[in-house]
């Protein structure tokens, strides 16, 4: 599971057992929604309008004492088949395991 760091919005990937508090984003999607590929280095997700609802939902979470987040947009790799597959397929327990939405 890729979870964004709400103090660095750094994106990290967690296996297993190993998958810390999260918060989920449950939003609409608008435009210039931010992707995985926005997010990393030499990404433009700073500069696109979908990245203030990533900040919001950081600063948030931050407040209510979680360190991570997962919002759909940017935490799947949407050019991998077997990844968006396994996410859909997972993601009523992620939003179940999560501490808040």
């Amino acid at each position: 599971m890729r979870l964004l760091d709400t103090e660095t919005l750094q994106l990290r990937t967690f296996v297993g057992d190993s998958i810390p508090k999260y918060a989920i984003l449950s939003h609409t999607w608008e435009d210039e929604e931010v992707t995985l590929e926005d997010m990393k280095p030499g990404g433009d997700a700073i500069n696109m309008k979908g990245y203030a609802k990533i900040e919001a939902s950081a600063k948030l979470a931050r407040s209510e004492g979680i360190d991570y987040i997962w919002i759909d947009t940017c935490c799947i790799d949407k050019s991998s088949s077997a990844e968006l597959s396994e996410a859909i397929n997972s993601m009523f327990s992620w939003y179940q395991r999560s501490e808040i939405c």
